[in-house]
């Protein structure tokens, strides 16, 4: 992996444990919160996508279009999932299942469909990713996971991860073989849940309004950068990245969410936590070697 593509990675891990922190606060508002921020995402983009499509940039086929429908419909189901585990369980136990669970599968599905190869260096590292994000969100506790709402947690955080597994994969196949603009597949995909979710604003939009009292900051800020994390890794791919190490990778959002915790949030971290950091590195220098 070239150190361009490292370092985009790297950045998008930042901006995505930021995106996240946010939604988080935003969780009881569920789907109307998704469409939101949806909305967002699509007037904030539109003139770079536009820019794009003036220059002749995009060469559609019957393909592509059905890869943008399909990479649409899953980072739906993937924002729902998302919204509901957060709604039902907590940040600490959704999140690092989810982004635990997305890179071990999208690896495999990246050597399964995409025909990448293995290298041991690589699984050695995806496995201590997959372990440090384990170790910064336990604690050392596997009690958490046990509890009722921990329960809750992992299976819609294995939901979440499920879908992230199959959009990264679906998404690599779109600009690496189809060479669809990251950006331009990004937005069409949050225009399509735009119109999938509209019908359940205008259905009340007076109580879609008073679910969104006080949150529309958050949708702001969700909206910019949840795509801009997404792009930065499409462009990664784009750029010859293997999606099998790039998926792993990108889950240093785990670690950079464990060090706003402490920084900026003052939380505990504790030893569990610093190990996990440790040993997360020590997976993405593999990862990154391999």
């Amino acid at each position: 992996m070239t150190l361009a593509s490292l370092l985009l990675v790297v950045l998008a891990s930042f901006i995505h444990a930021s995106w996240n922190l946010l939604a988080k606060r935003a969780a009881s508002v569920g789907p109307v919160f998704v469409f939101a921020y949806n909305l967002v995402a699509c007037v904030a983009y539109a003139p770079w996508v536009i820019w794009l499509l003036a220059q002749g940039g995009v060469d559609w086929t019957r393909e592509g279009i059905g890869f943008v429908l399909l990479s649409g419909l899953i980072h739906l189901a993937y924002s729902l999932c998302l919204q509901r585990g957060y709604r039902v369980a907590d940040l600490s136990v959704v999140y690092p299942v989810a982004r635990g669970t997305g890179p071990m599968l999208s690896s495999i599905g990246a050597f399964l469909i995409l025909g990448e190869s293995p290298t041991g260096t690589g699984l050695v590292g995806l496995v201590l990713v997959i372990l440090g994000i384990l170790l910064i969100a336990t604690q050392g506790r596997l009690a958490a996971f046990t509890r009722p709402g921990g329960q809750a947690g992992v299976r819609w955080g294995t939901a979440t991860g499920g879908l992230i597994a199959s959009y990264t994969v679906v998404d690599a196949y779109a600009v690496k073989a189809l060479g669809i603009a990251p950006v331009v597949l990004d937005w069409f995909s949050n225009l399509l849940r735009f119109f999938l979710l509209l019908p359940l604003v205008l259905a009340n939009p007076r109580r879609a309004m008073a679910a969104m009292r006080g949150h529309w900051w958050t949708a702001l800020g969700v909206g910019l950068l949840s795509p801009l994390s997404y792009i930065l890794v499409l462009a990664a791919l784009t750029g010859g990245a293997p999606l099998s190490l790039v998926a792993p990778m990108r889950e240093m959002s785990m670690m950079v969410g464990a060090l706003m915790g402490m920084l900026i949030l003052r939380e505990a971290v504790g030893p569990w936590r610093l190990a996990g950091c440790g040993v997360l590195i020590a997976g993405v220098i593999l990862l990154s070697a391999s």
